[in-house]
Formats: C-alpha cells, sequence, structure tokens
C-alpha cells in the first residue's frame, strides 16, 4: 500500500468534526422526525430545543456507569471500545475534497472500509456475550449475523464501481466520476443504480438503524445487545449509531454521487478547495437526513423476512450487477 503520510491536525480535525456532528444529529434526528410526523420534536431548552443535545450529553456523563456483577467485566469494558474505533478508523481513507483525505491516501481504501466494518461485529458480538443476559445474547447473535449477511452485499455492490473505475482506491474512484457521476453515467460502463441501491440497503443493515434494527428490537429484546449497558459506554454504542451514519452516508457520496465533484469546483478559501469540501458536506447530509426520513416512514419487518430478502433477493441482484458491468467494460474494452 502507497500512502502519503498522516496528518495529525486532519485527524485531530476529523475526530472532532465526526464526533460533534454525530452528537448534533441526535437533535436533527428529533427535530425531523417532529416535522414528518406532525409535532413539535425538542423545543424548550436553548434556541430551538439544541440545548436538548447538551443536556443528553451531560447525563451521559455523569449516569452511573454500572457493571453487572454477573457480567465478563474485561470483554464488557471492551466491546463499546471495539464499536466506537472501527468506525472511527473507517473515515481514515474518506476523501473530502481534492488531496484532503482523513489520514491518508491509500490505494486498497475500499478494502480498508470493508475490513473495519466487519471487525464491528465483534463488538456487538463481545458486548452481548459478555453481559450475561439472554436478551443481549439474542440481540448479539442477530446483530452478528445480520452484519456478516449484509457485508456480502455490500461488498458486491461495490465491485461494479471498483471495475469502472479500475481501482480499490477512493479517491481514483472520485476522479474516474469526472465525466458524470456513476449513478446516472455510462462513461465507463453503466450507472450503477443498482449497486447503489444494493449498497444503501445493506448500509443501513450494518448501522442497525430503523427499519432495519432488529438486533435492538425494544419489543422483543429489551435493548438487544446493550441491554446491560448503562453511562458512558451506553453512549459509545449510542454515539457509534450515528457516527456508522455518516460514514455510510458519505461512502454513498463518495462511490456513487461523484464524492466532492459539483458545477462549481474552482474556488478556494484560505488555501482550502472550500466549494468540493461544501458540495461533500451537501450530499453527505442530504444521506443522512434521508435514513432518519426512512425511520419515519417504513415499519420494521420480521427478523426472518429480514434475512431471507438479503440471501434470496440482494445477492442474486448484486451477482447480476456485478456480471453486468464486467460484461460492459469488457465489451468496450474490445
Amino acid at each position: 500500500m502507497s500512502a502519503d503520510g498522516v496528518n495529525p491536525l486532519m485527524v485531530g480535525a476529523i475526530l472532532t468534526t465526526v464526533v460533534g456532528t454525530a452528537a448534533l444529529l441526535i437533535w436533527v434526528e428529533r427535530r425531523m422526525l417532529g416535522l414528518w410526523q406532525d409535532r413539535w420534536g425538542p423545543n424548550r431548552v436553548w434556541f430551538l430545543g439544541i440545548g436538548q443535545v447538551v443536556a443528553d450529553m451531560i447525563k451521559i456523563f455523569t449516569k452511573d456507569d454500572w457493571v453487572p456483577p454477573f457480567a465478563d467485566r474485561t470483554v464488557f469494558v471492551i466491546a463499546p471500545a471495539i464499536a466506537m474505533a472501527t468506525v472511527l478508523l473507517a473515515f481514515a481513507v474518506v476523501p473530502v475534497a481534492p488531496g484532503i483525505h482523513v489520514a491518508a491516501d491509500w490505494n486498497v481504501g475500499i478494502l480498508f472500509v470493508l475490513g473495519m466494518t466487519s471487525l464491528a461485529v465483534y463488538a456487538v458480538l463481545l458486548g452481548g456475550w459478555s453481559s450475561n443476559s439472554k436478551y443481549a445474547l439474542i440481540g448479539a447473535v442477530r446483530a452478528a449475523a445480520q452484519s456478516i449477511s449484509y457485508e456480502v452485499f455490500m461488498g458486491l455492490a461495490l465491485v461494479g464501481v471498483v471495475i469502472q473505475a479500475g481501482s480499490f482506491g477512493l479517491a481514483d474512484i472520485v476522479e474516474a466520476q469526472r465525466g458524470g457521476w456513476n449513478i446516472v453515467s455510462y462513461q465507463h460502463g453503466i450507472p450503477q443504480v443498482l449497486g447503489f441501491l444494493l449498497f444503501m440497503i445493506a448500509g443501513l443493515a450494518e448501522t442497525h438503524r430503523l427499519p432495519l434494527d432488529l438486533p435492538e428490537a425494544e419489543h422483543e429484546l429489551t435493548a438487544g445487545f446493550h441491554t446491560e449497558y448503562s453511562g458512558m459506554k451506553f453512549g459509545m454504542f449510542f454515539v457509534g449509531e450515528y457516527v456508522a451514519v455518516i460514514l455510510v452516508s458519505a461512502l454513498l457520496t463518495t462511490l456513487y454521487f461523484g464524492g466532492w465533484l459539483g458545477p462549481t469546483c474552482g474556488l478556494t478559501l484560505f488555501g482550502w478547495a472550500f466549494m468540493p469540501l461544501l458540495w461533500f458536506c451537501l450530499k453527505t447530509g442530504a444521506f443522512i437526513l434521508f435514513f432518519v426520513l426512512l425511520r419515519a416512514a417504513i415499519p420494521r419487518p420480521r427478523y426472518d423476512q429480514l434475512m431471507r430478502f438479503g440471501w434470496l433477493v440482494l445477492l442474486p441482484l448484486a451477482l447480476l450487477n456485478t456480471a453486468v458491468t464486467g460484461a460492459v467494460v469488457l465489451w468496450r474494452a474490445g
């Protein structure tokens, strides 16, 4: 792997920005759900209820950080840290503007992201197992089966983009879309509409977000794999979910919607590529709001329906998309 080196300032900036945005998303989600469901949402504490996020953070920091006496203490404490660390590490290779990477420009960026999402499975599995609770254990088993299954479809959905760009590097994939975004362009192959839909559904399942939050289904499992968690350890699972939503949204923007590319990419601000960065943030924000809207609009399926849909519908479609894309690229190459 070739790398340009790690920029400590960029790492600090992205950690602050991502974690801060994840905390803000708590308020954004509540406000948007209130708007879409014809109710107020948070509107009492400070301007538009923004102080509710601060109150929630104070509550998490000051709440009793209890470890059940029947739990495996070491594993119980490590699991939330794994959940938070893996999703933050995945941001290391996400390009946000030309020449601006979070940490490093690796030519195997997609493989690194998939590797980090795979390691995230250990967090929920270890958390549920170490809790020594039947509800947490069932939730952990569900989460592991769901995540491992939908990682298969997520990886296959990306193959079409990789074939058309001829690279696993995320920056290379963005640059390959200068003639047209992958979602609509015939420049290198076929429009990756099917790949986009498959990746989006798989990303939703990976983040355990409604309506695919079956590992945390409170009507069946209390709170799933984090039933026994409280305080900061619960907060790491909670904030980690929002960070994962940001990551999936950033990847959808990078892989299918041109990343930082937009109609005006030539302006700079203090030497920074301001407009490309703005386009990247706007696209990513639109996908985040879309994930929030899904929570308000779509009911939760049964777990068996979710797994059957993955293996009997998404897998054949992912293989079809890969085969057709490869065939078209080879045909154009002569």
